[in-house]
């Protein structure tokens, strides 16, 4: 493929402010980059690592608990750790119920010796450590799990006043629930791999009724039947003050799924990563008004709640402007052209997008068609009167701030002509970086 991309992103250099693009090699396509507190993402070695204020994060995949590939930008809305002490589990703000706490015992999935050790008494009963906190409506739970002598973990969100939430017990070999009770509304539970045993087990749970007491991290030995106490939402049984499992990065935030983990090493208000943005790449001499051809592949929570877009525009919202946007509210993935006067020239939309892993989309565009490619295939075509005009941006975002994308992004490409089909479909069924590169050749530093 000879065309050569106008604007081509792929997670390779930044600074403070900017997230460098590939291609113009002139500084043009760079994205101005906001994000006003320190992060945290997976490095190159698999591990939890703080990235400085204002900086990306290149954040690389885990497969299986491994690094497999390259890393993406990851983009990610505000949240705040409502947990005072996330990896101190011996601070008293964590009350003990038939268990203690035996802190540095194991090299966490940050690469230090900080991971606590959760063992049980002799007891009959539940063995669990509990903190209660304020939150309301719908709040996630994380928590990083590794087995010991026991190989079962357990943990619970619920509401105070009234013992309504959510409990599992996971079993810590096969990431898998064995046993589960709920009187919420609804709840969701999920488990990522972060290699060397550690698991990060992530609980969502709906309440009508404001969350103020957060449950629990415990441990249960497999053996017989479970009983659920109503108001811990924990398993009690005999423990072993022999046995225990390991811990690490506790968090509680408001939102349907968990992101990237916030440690707090005491602020009771809580600890907040601020939201990020990327914009403002390329300029009028960019883009092409009267055709040209879109690329991202991105990856978007399965339980995201927000609307999020990537549009070319003029810098104003909604006007001159050809977007992808993701509706939680449709589950439609879309691709849309505006002209002046916030007028909707055409739509299309897909309703068979994968969240949770990455898709390659693209749209390409013309004074009479807009065209939709999704891994490989066209899969929607519209007539359209007119173009936009003006174009002079690309932004994670609608053009003015507004629903900004929030994700993991592996590469964005813009072309100023409207392509072919074997090219369009060739540019969304790249299977490697290497390919990419090769196909449109250019280097990877």
């Amino acid at each position: 493929m000879a065309t050569i991309p106008k604007l081509a992103l792929i997670p390779s250099g930044y600074k403070a402010g900017k997230i460098y693009s590939v291609l113009p090699t002139n500084g043009v396509g760079d994205f101005d980059f906001t994000r006003n507190t320190t992060a945290t993402r997976i490095n190159s070695s698999g591990l939890i690592e703080t990235v400085a204020s204002g900086k990306s994060r290149l954040n690389y995949p885990l497969i299986d608990g491994v690094v497999n590939g390259c890393p993406s930008h990851l983009l990610e809305p505000e949240r705040t750790n409502l947990i005072s002490y996330s990896e101190d589990f011996s601070n008293a703000a964590w009350n003990k119920i038939n268990t203690t706490i035996q802190s540095d015992e194991l090299i966490s999935p940050n690469g230090s010796l900080n991971a606590s050790k959760l063992s049980t008494n002799n007891s009959n009963g539940v063995h669990i450590i509990t903190d209660a906190l304020s939150g309301s409506l719908q709040m996630t739970y994380s928590v990083f799990f590794k087995k010991g002598e026991y190989k079962y973990g357990s943990m619970s969100l619920i509401n105070g006043g009234n013992s309504r939430g959510s409990g599992v017990v996971i079993d810590l070999d096969t990431f898998q629930v064995v046993s589960s009770q709920t009187s919420s509304s609804s709840f969701t539970f999920k488990a990522d791999n972060y290699g060397n045993g550690w698991i990060r087990c992530e609980l969502t749970v709906t309440n009508t009724n404001s969350i103020i007491s957060l449950a629990v991290i415990g441990s249960w030995n497999g053996i017989g039947s479970v009983t659920w106490n109503s108001g811990f939402r924990n398993p009690s049984y005999i423990g072993d003050s022999s046995k225990g499992v390991y811990i690490y990065g506790a968090q509680l935030e408001q939102g349907s799924y968990p992101t990237s983990y916030i440690p707090n090493y005491g602020t009771a208000a809580g600890i907040t990563r601020s939201a990020e943005t990327a914009n403002g790449a390329g300029d009028a001499s960019t883009f092409n008004d009267s055709e040209g051809v879109l690329m991202a592949e991105v990856f978007i929570e399965e339980d995201i709640e927000s609307n999020v877009n990537i549009s070319i525009s003029n810098g104003v919202h909604e006007q001159n402007l050809i977007k992808f946007i993701y509706l939680p509210s449709e589950n439609a993935f879309k691709v849309q052209s505006y002209g002046s006067n916030n007028t909707i020239l055409t739509t299309i939309q897909f309703f068979d997008f994968n969240l949770g892993q990455y898709n390659k989309v693209l749209l390409v565009y013309n004074s009479t068609t807009l065209k939709m490619y999704v891994n490989g295939f066209e899969v929607g075509s519209a007539s359209v009167n007119g173009v936009p005009s003006g174009l002079n941006q690309l932004n994670f975002d609608r053009a003015d701030g507004s629903a900004p994308f929030y994700g993991n992004t592996k590469q964005i490409q813009y072309f100023d002509s409207a392509l072919n089909d074997s090219d369009l479909e060739k540019i969304t069924s790249w299977t490697s970086f290497t390919d990419l590169a090769n196909g449109q050749q250019y280097s990877i530093k």
